[in-house]
């Protein structure tokens, strides 16, 4: 069964939309959405009205901060070897690309690498490690990466290298033995805001060394480094990762957006231009359905290298090769997802009781493991069931996971611990390696699963509905609150199918501000 949908009005507070409104003269269905955003003093709202940089926290809150940069400068001064170990989707791709941008200015002997998706998998492994010591690296510093990697870095350190983990997904129990472990998730961090994306994290570590340097002379005969001007790519992958955008992430995406849309950088303006886009503006809704699945597209199905050369090239033919390529690589992206996911409803449709689970776990040694976490969303959309979908190869099992509000994910494979290889991810999305053997008992423990209310089968999706609104000129009260509700964008993606009630009328947007 299909799940139904259950409407929840907002709270409205009064009292605060008027005081709003009177202070920032804001619509009060604007007033309205700052409230249900937990916006409800002046302070707050001034700061998510007009972001600032100025607004960032200090990096230096962030647990092991001051440890990794001392590190890194050394590595500098020392003329060590470094490598920026990333990962493969938009997300890990800007993560690397602003730090080795950074750090290809300051410092001959840098280089970046990225596993292969089908090959290697996600994060750290051994073959990676003995590949860059043979290559003399004596430092790794691992972006979207590392914090469940233990065993990884403590085989790195017994070969000579030291490591640098700047990730943002969930913090296993045991910390891995690294120089530094940047995370704000970490129990033991200050740092007030915990939903950075990973580039978010990279921006925060960028900052911290850029100053450590100035203290210690280091500008003194070269070029200060405009940070800002990173800020598209910044963007790009906080809004690619899903991330919230609210605090530190509201200010990556609005200045980010804006400087995205000058066409400052000659690879998003080549990729701009391979998706037809023309003078579109870029907002997140555009970024995030036309040109961060052409990045996506090149870990999933393609080089991920190309990713990253795009993002750093300054040559406008190249540029335009490239992203003809990633282009080429989202089609094929497009056919196997939708073969996959068809293959999937069909599957479902046969099992008779699938629909009625808390939970799908499915498997084939036919699926692209590029691709299976895209097609892993769809069904979650569909069904609304926390879900599975793994690429057999060899007797092992490559997996991709999504979740629904109710349901951690992560915490959910924490319980199957003895079941997996590994595991790691966040609350609504995960990756595993399991033992084809154990997929069974792995479906059996999702499908009865007893957290939260995923075990009940008809399940609903719960729709915040941001106000009641009465029409009586619909088509201008309908242009009056787009024009206002562009102070509060961008929006993030869970934002952007935004649904408004009428006493009369359902009137839904596919993407707000578009009907």
């Amino acid at each position: 069964m299909l799940p139904t949908t259950r409407w929840k009005l907002s709270e409205v507070k009064e009292d605060i939309r008027a005081l709003f409104a009177s202070e920032f003269k804001l619509n009060p269905i604007v007033s309205q959405i700052l409230i249900n955003r937990g916006i409800t003093d002046l302070e707050t709202a001034r700061r998510f009205l007009n972001p600032s940089l100025h607004d960032l926290h200090s990096p230096f809150l962030m647990k092991d901060m001051k440890e990794g940069v001392t590190r890194l400068i050394r590595a500098i001064q020392g003329g060590e070897k470094v490598a920026i170990y990333g990962d493969y989707d938009a997300d890990g791709i800007t993560s690397l690309a602003i730090l080795y941008r950074f750090l290809r200015e300051i410092h001959e002997s840098v280089m970046y690498y990225i596993p292969d998706r089908v090959d290697e998998g996600y994060s750290l492994n051994r073959k990676a490690i003995d590949r860059l010591k043979a290559q003399d690296v004596r430092l790794i510093v691992t972006v979207d990466c590392g914090v469940s990697d233990r065993e990884e870095i403590e085989y790195a350190r017994t070969q000579g290298i030291d490591t640098i983990v700047l990730d943002h997904h969930e913090v296993p129990a045991s910390l891995p033995a690294a120089a530094a472990v940047i995370n704000p998730n970490r129990g033991d961090c200050p740092f007030p805001f915990k939903h950075l994306a990973g580039v978010g994290i990279v921006f925060n570590f960028l900052i911290a060394l850029r100053g450590a340097l100035r203290n210690i002379g280091f500008w003194a005969q070269r070029p200060y480094p405009n940070l800002k001007d990173y800020l598209d790519l910044v963007a790009l992958g906080t809004i690619g990762d899903l991330s919230p955008l609210v605090d530190e992430n509201r200010i990556f995406a609005r200045i980010g957006l804006e400087l995205l849309n000058e066409d400052r950088r000659v690879g998003l303006k080549a990729l701009r231009d391979t998706a037809g886009l023309g003078n579109t503006v870029i907002d997140s809704g555009v970024a995030s359905f036309a040109l961060i699945p052409r990045i996506n597209a090149a870990g999933r199905v393609g080089t991920p290298d190309d990713a990253v050369r795009l993002l750093l090239t300054e040559d406008p033919v190249e540029a335009q090769r490239i992203a003809s390529r990633l282009d080429a690589c989202n089609r094929e992206r497009q056919r196997l997802e939708k073969t996959i996911f068809d293959e999937i409803m069909a599957r479902i449709d046969s099992m008779g009781d699938a629909k009625e689970k808390g939970a799908l776990v499915l498997a084939s040694p036919e699926w692209h493991p590029g691709v299976i976490g895209i097609v892993a969303s769809r069904v979650v959309d569909r069904f609304y069931r926390p879900t599975i979908l793994i690429s057999l190869k060899d007797g092992i099992g490559k997996g991709s996971g999504r979740s629904i509000a109710e349901f951690n994910l992560y915490e959910g494979l924490k319980l199957c611990d003895p079941l997996l290889i590994s595991y790691g991810g966040h609350r609504y999305a995960a990756g595993i390696s399991v033992k084809e053997g154990d997929i069974e008992k792995l479906s059996d423990y999702f499908s009865g699963c007893r957290i939260g209310r995923v075990n009940k089968p008809h399940i609903a999706i719960g729709v915040v509905v941001y106000m009641v609104v009465e029409y009586d000129q619909r088509g201008v009260l309908r242009k009056h609150i787009l024009d206002e509700t562009q102070s509060v964008s961008p929006w993030c993606v869970e934002q952007q199918d935004q649904i408004r009630i009428s006493r009369d009328l359902i009137w839904r947007h596919d993407r707000f501000g578009s009907r």
